[in-house]
């Protein structure tokens, strides 16, 4: 074997670690704001990866070096002849063992991260006192269904509750939860800025939580394909301070009951209720 094949397998590893390591430069990492995630839970997945990377590409560029030396060794000595043999229980048990203490470590180490994120007695107690909304992925959208405001999200449809398509309001720096649903078939809720996904399944009502770091819009999309109009799925969350959440419930309120007379029903209900309680 001439050394052109040395020379096309030094390619892929040097090309490879170059590669990674302009990524981020050049906006081929992780999404928005130099590709730090918008979520603390997101930061800690990030971290995960990038080990989950570096051990990968020890081992990648570790074994390409064995090739490329054992391909530039048999190329300068033609005298010398390889051998052929049939079992080696030492070479075994060491790619055995090895991979197995790799793979064991990385199950162990993010048994945390995984319990925070997937595990509702781990969640946030407070987002799980109040989750913020419940969302219902279709064919083809987002529906959001809000508690009215002061009030908790029933697992029912209340009258007062309010409603919005593709456009999800949270508040920054608290932990949310949303209570994930599908009225058809499987979808998945991702959010790529902030590292969250989970699939919403039909018959089940799945929690999921998150606590947004900074402010800002973030795309919503679905994340399996779920018919003809899967790339119709894409919505939008917006954090934003408590106050400005605050004030889009307000005017979500004004919107969905205002009766065309300056009387909002849903506020004259309440009073109305509170009235006849008194």
């Amino acid at each position: 074997m001439g050394k052109g094949w040395c020379l096309f397998f030094l390619f892929w590893p040097v090309a490879a670690v170059v590669s990674c390591a302009m990524a981020p430069m050049v906006g081929w990492s992780f999404p928005y704001d130099n590709a730090q995630a918008a979520s603390n839970l997101g930061i800690r997945i990030d971290g995960l990866f990038y080990l989950i990377l570096l051990v990968t590409a020890v081992v990648f560029v570790g074994t390409q070096a064995v090739l490329v030396y054992a391909l530039w060794r048999g190329s300068n000595n033609r005298d010398e002849r390889a051998t052929y043999t049939h079992g080696n229980h030492k070479l075994e048990l060491i790619w055995s063992i090895i991979p197995g203490v790799i793979l064991l470590f990385l199950a162990l180490y993010q048994m945390n991260l995984w319990a925070d994120f997937r595990i509702k007695k781990y969640f946030p107690e407070a987002a799980v006192k109040a989750p913020i909304a419940e969302v219902t992925a279709r064919q083809f959208e987002w529906r959001f269904r809000y508690p009215a405001i002061g009030k908790k999200l029933q697992p029912k449809p209340q009258a007062d509750d309010l409603y919005s398509v593709n456009e999800l309001h949270v508040p920054f720096g608290k932990p949310v939860m949303i209570q994930l649903r599908s009225e058809d078939v499987q979808h998945s809720f991702f959010l790529p800025a902030l590292r969250i996904k989970q699939d919403a399944l039909p018959g089940l009502q799945i929690p999921v939580w998150f606590e947004a770091n900074k402010e800002g819009v973030y795309d919503l999309v679905c994340a399996e394909l779920c018919g003809w109009g899967h790339y119709k799925m894409k919505a939008h969350v917006i954090v934003e301070s408590e106050a400005d959440y605050q004030n889009y419930l307000k005017n979500l309120t004004q919107q969905q009951f205002y009766d065309g007379l300056g009387k909002i029903a849903a506020n004259e209900n309440d009073s109305e209720s509170e009235a006849t309680e008194k």
